[in-house]
């Protein structure tokens, strides 16, 4: 008579208990597999990619191409305001130095002038001769033109103006050119070294010489 044994039960259990351990141990040895493969693939890629805090500036040698407009705009302006700048300042200047010969022109004229009106109406030679004297300046100093240094000194002991008269006479003897000079309002013993230049040409020679002085 046959009887199922207890061995045959005792094995299925023995059977199935091995075979759960079997698929725990594949199932950890999976996990296993997958933590290395995925600790393995992160190795493979370089770990966490790498930032440097301060970046390395880029090569401008590689660059090509023209500056951004609006900077060589600024740059263009720049230069223009200077140039701009630069001419007005000659100008102004330009207009000074004019400004400054045309003063002194018109001083030199208003005192030409009233030199002529006062002698106008003087007899003989006038009562400053002694008072004015005449030197003859290098031609080299006056471009080649002819031209005397008049000194006149107020030798009294009250304030005076004086008037001259220069002629420019040629080998003859002959007034060829007049010119008048003066200075105003000198204190006693004061000086004034007043210029007269021909307006002849340098050829033929000519001869300067004091005809008048007036004190007034």
């Amino acid at each position: 008579m046959n009887h199922p044994t207890p061995a045959t039960g005792s094995t299925s259990r023995v059977g199935r208990r091995a075979a759960h351990a079997v698929a725990t141990l594949v199932v950890a040895t999976t996990g296993a597999a997958l933590l290395v493969s995925c600790g393995t693939d992160g190795d493979d890629a370089g770990s966490a990619p790498s930032f440097s805090e301060r970046p390395s500036p880029p090569d401008t040698a590689s660059f090509t191409g023209s500056p951004p407009s609006a900077l060589a705009s600024s740059a263009s302006a720049a230069v223009e305001s200077a140039r701009a700048s630069a001419s007005s300042a000659a100008a102004s200047a330009s207009a000074r130095e004019a400004s400054r010969k045309a003063s002194i022109g018109a001083e030199v004229e208003r005192s030409r002038q009233a030199a002529e009106d006062a002698l106008k109406n003087v007899q003989g030679r006038g009562n400053a001769l002694g008072e004015v004297t005449m030197t003859g300046l290098p031609r080299a100093e006056t471009k080649g033109r002819l031209a005397v240094l008049v000194s006149i000194t107020n030798r009294t002991d009250a304030t005076a103006s004086y008037a001259a008269q220069v002629d420019f006479l040629d080998s003859s003897g002959k007034v060829v050119e007049t010119q008048f000079v003066g200075a105003e309002d000198l204190a006693p013993g004061e000086r004034a070294q007043p210029v007269v230049t021909s307006r002849e040409p340098a050829e033929p020679a000519l001869t300067p010489k004091l005809v008048k002085a007036q004190r007034y």
